[in-house]
């Protein structure tokens, strides 16, 4: 009897090639052919899931957004339930900052592949939509931490505009220094930075 395939569980594992090929070599060597050999399949097997390169990269993209999107809103439920300004706040909101940063293996590849796809959309139009939700998905969750972590932004749309689009800023840039200068750029000194940070938002006590 020929053995079922799960449709779901097949796409999660040509995803996980891309995601490799993309950690390992870049983005453009994620060739339809490329991935089906990293994923042990068959061109044509592969092309059963997605017609086309530009197809397989779209949902990819989607896959990375979607997967930071749920451990930041999950992280944000600890935020959310530490009380203002203790040390338990403090810590849940350096847990949800770091999801954004290669501070482990799992992350350190989510966070590649996020940064890969987010640059190749300038000049791939296909990859455009995803970009901006990217965008849009990300910065409401920062937002929201900037108005736990003060209040009283939330009555000057501009204030919050620019307070989260500055820390989106300072996240993108460790980020990238991480990935760029790993022996530097440790997961403590990532810490240590986005205490720093943390400490000008008037979200950590300046003894901390």
């Amino acid at each position: 009897m020929p053995k079922i395939v799960d449709a779901e569980a097949r796409r999660h594992e040509v995803v996980q090639a891309v995601f490799r090929i993309i950690a390992s070599d870049g983005l453009e060597r994620a060739s339809l052919r490329e991935v089906a050999d990293e994923a042990g399949l068959a061109v044509g097997s592969v092309r059963h899931y997605f017609a086309s390169s530009d197809e397989l990269l779209v949902f990819s993209f989607a896959a990375v957004i979607d997967r930071l999107a749920r451990r930041l809103e999950a992280a944000l439920v600890s935020v959310e339930d530490a009380s203002p300004e203790s040390p338990e706040q403090h810590n849940a909101v350096l847990n949800l900052l770091g999801q954004f940063l290669p501070l482990d293996e799992e992350l350190a590849v989510d966070a590649c592949v996020w940064m890969a796809f987010r640059h190749a959309a300038r000049i791939k139009p296909v990859l455009a939509d995803e970009a901006e939700r990217s965008h849009r998905t990300v910065a409401a969750i920062v937002g929201r931490l900037i108005m736990l972590l003060n209040p009283g932004e939330a009555d000057a749309q501009q204030t919050l505009v620019t307070e989260a689009e500055r820390l989106l800023a300072t996240m993108d840039g460790l980020c990238m220094h991480a990935l760029l200068q790993p022996e530097w750029m440790t997961a403590e000194m990532c810490s240590d930075v986005l205490t720093a940070h943390l400490r000008s938002l008037g979200a950590v006590p300046a003894g901390r």
